[in-house]
């Protein structure tokens, strides 16, 4: 596929986590494509949800299998702001996605890729890095705010 399509896609996924990044999550977007177009889109919900699975890649791949009809998104593209964690590398294998492209790495929480072409029934092709500097910098800006905020332990 054309590089300049795929950086299109990405650039949608940034303005999922820019939604995030307003409402104070953690500034992670998703989307996912499907035949030339975008079926479903999410950002990270932890906190306006209270919780710890709503993922923007797990909220954008449930939004997809609905959409389709179908939880198998083998012909699917999944576009991610951030490397996913292992939560979300094992959703996006289990729910069959073909390829997944992710932006920033996650040095932290971010799953080793290897997972993604060692499992037995399914294997996903990867492409990290797209837009790695605009991915990372939205993080960067929003936890160098979150460590100036004061810290309210009640």
């Amino acid at each position: 596929m054309d590089g300049g399509v795929r950086t299109m896609w990405m650039q949608q996924a940034l303005e999922e986590a820019n939604k995030a990044f307003h409402k104070g999550e953690v500034p992670v977007g998703a989307v996912l494509v499907y035949q030339n177009q975008i079926i479903s889109r999410a950002h990270n919900q932890v906190e306006t949800l209270c919780d710890a699975t709503a993922h923007a890649e797990l909220l954008c791949l449930r939004q997809g299998a609905q959409q389709l009809g179908n939880w198998r998104l083998l012909d699917c593209t999944l576009y991610t702001t951030l490397q996913p964690c292992t939560m979300c590398s094992g959703a996006i294998i289990l729910s069959r996605v073909g390829t997944l492209i992710w932006g920033a790495p996650d040095l932290r929480h971010g799953a080793d890729p290897a997972l993604f072409s060692s499992h037995p029934i399914h294997q996903v092709v990867v492409q990290g890095g797209l837009l790695q500097e605009e991915c990372g910098q939205i993080l960067k800006i929003f936890f160098r705010q979150r460590r100036a905020q004061p810290l309210n332990l009640i």
